[in-house]
């Protein structure tokens, strides 16, 4: 299916879903798409039954991970879809909403404008307008502004994002096109908010471990504190399935058994198998009978866990007794 456009993708999901159905979701579409779709659906005879269901598929965990990101945001959703997919799907799936959905959203400017511009934009907008806007927000930052109106609007605001339940999207179009230009006045619509830390991390992922610790060297010097911000997250917990099992046993002799407990309620069962695969049956049983007894357990205190684990693999990594895999290969020292 790597190989199947997108157009072509949705032209047999469309057929899938039969007449009636795609004729709803056909006038929802731009005129420049309705044409492009029917053509492919005019000129598709037979549609295999697995090339079918990898589209639907697909389609179904596009969707799961568009409600995750509105939910909670991309490190909420990689997470679950860890959870559901495995840590190799759910970053596919990421990388495809990366490309073409997160930049299609309604509001996405909203999205990304500082709180203060974009409360100076709405405080002026009648309640259903900051509805609808917020509906399209992180939760995060939709709580965020509704917080600074004043409480009897408040409550407004809130009914009205509690009872919208569809909307044109010709509606949609018009107040995005009337908010963005009222944010010409603070923003420039040309730009997007890049870099960071995330993006740094991201970076130092894929470059060689000399190259990174040259950078993360200079960066202690400078900004400690950034420094510690972009180590945390230049290695996961679910990272860990990429280690050699000789370095992932070094890292389980390192680690409290308390936290290791902890840090794997939750995860997938891939992530479960891979350290027990790495433990011995005894060590194994007894974890697995420790965790039968945990209750219901908060998530930050889960990802504190993990953090430690991970503050574990990194002290080692920097002390060369185990290797982590980077972006460019290694030269090979005789």
């Amino acid at each position: 299916m790597e190989n199947v456009e997108g157009i072509k993708k949705a032209a047999i999901l469309m057929i899938t879903l039969g007449s009636e159905t795609s004729a709803q979701i056909m006038k929802l579409l731009p005129d420049s798409y309705i044409q492009k779709v029917s053509y492919e659906i005019a000129n598709i005879d037979y549609v295999k039954p697995e090339e079918r269901d990898a589209i639907i598929n697909e389609f179904i965990e596009m969707q799961q991970a568009r409600s995750y990101i509105i939910d909670g945001g991309i490190d909420y959703a990689k997470n679950l879809l860890n959870k559901a997919l495995g840590a190799q799907r759910a970053k596919e799936v990421i990388d495809m909403l990366n490309q073409i959905q997160l930049r299609e959203r309604p509001f996405n400017i909203a999205r990304k404008a500082d709180p203060q511009q974009l409360k100076a934009v709405l405080m002026n907008e009648q309640p259903q307008t900051v509805a609808l806007i917020l509906c399209y927000m992180q939760p995060e930052k939709a709580a965020q502004i509704l917080a600074e109106f004043p409480i009897e609007q408040q409550s407004e605001i809130a009914e009205r994002i509690g009872t919208i339940s569809n909307t044109s999207p010709i509606v949609i179009e018009k107040i995005e096109k009337v908010i963005e230009n009222k944010f010409s006045n603070y923003v420039d619509n040309d730009t997007e908010t890049v870099g960071g830390v995330q993006t740094l991390a991201e970076i130092l992922n894929s470059v060689g471990r000399s190259t990174e610790k040259n950078i993360i060297s200079e960066l202690e010097t400078k900004q400690p504190e950034l420094a510690e911000e972009v180590k945390a997250k230049l290695f996961t917990f679910e990272d860990i399935v990429t280690l050699q099992e000789s370095d992932v046993q070094k890292v389980l002799r390192q680690v409290n058994n308390d936290d290791l407990m902890m840090a794997l309620k939750g995860v997938s069962e891939e992530i479960k198998n891979f350290i027990f695969n790495n433990l011995s049956s005894r060590q194994v049983e007894t974890l697995k009978e420790d965790m039968q007894f945990m209750g219901p357990t908060r998530l930050s205190a889960v990802e504190e866990a993990q953090q430690r684990v991970v503050a574990v693999i990194r002290q080692l990594d920097e002390k060369g007794e185990i290797y982590l895999r980077r972006g460019e290969q290694d030269v090979i020292i005789s």
